[in-house]
């Protein structure tokens, strides 16, 4: 998950950062960004730019505050992503609901279309495969595949016991497993 050479890289990267050089925080941001935009996908559909801003705007207030590893670090900003996510779904509630804008795509412009769409219609298809899980079993599989948190990191974030965790983890497994071979059979493919 880590771009990083070694702790030791990260450690002065972040140091650094918490010193004010903007470089070390851009390039912590670049590591860890696209996993939270990811996991976020997940959790706050529909919010996600808005909750990551709100993430990084926390992160950047708090990071002199910080200390600890790599891996510390990637699960303090979780833990903050889920709060701000948490937050933003309440908000959602009190809020009248409004038709959306018309969205437009700034894309990568070395990318080909036919590119985008193949990773929009394989990260639809994810999405649409999460859904079939519980809340729980939702964030516990996205905190551990998207953000590659430990059981105990994971944990920690949701506030439940270990045990808990690999349970949620099994069943979702289990059933995004059997939810896979349900839609191979009804297209025809062999496995």
């Amino acid at each position: 998950m880590g771009d990083w050479a070694g702790n030791a890289a990260f450690d002065g990267t972040l140091r650094a950062a918490q010193g004010g050089d903007e470089l070390a925080f851009a390039a912590v941001w670049r590591w860890l960004h696209p996993p939270l935009l990811r996991w976020l996908t997940v959790v706050a559909p529909g919010g996600v730019e808005d909750v990551a801003s709100e993430v990084w705007l926390t992160v950047t207030r708090s990071l002199g505050a910080f200390e600890g590893d790599e891996r510390d670090f990637r699960a303090w900003v979780f833990t903050v992503a889920r709060r701000r996510a948490i937050d933003w779904a309440r908000r959602r509630k009190r809020e009248p609901l409004c038709a959306p804008l018309d969205e437009f795509d700034v894309a990568d412009p070395s990318a080909t279309s036919s590119s985008l769409v193949d990773a929009d219609i394989a990260l639809e298809a994810a999405l649409t495969l999460l859904q079939q899980l519980t809340p729980d079993q939702r964030e516990v599989v996205a905190l551990r595949v998207i953000a590659g948190l430990t059981v105990s990191e994971t944990a920690a974030i949701v506030d439940k016991s270990d045990g808990a965790v690999r349970v949620l983890s099994h069943r979702a497994l289990r059933t995004l497993a059997q939810q896979l071979g349900a839609d191979r059979l009804t297209r025809g493919v062999t496995v």
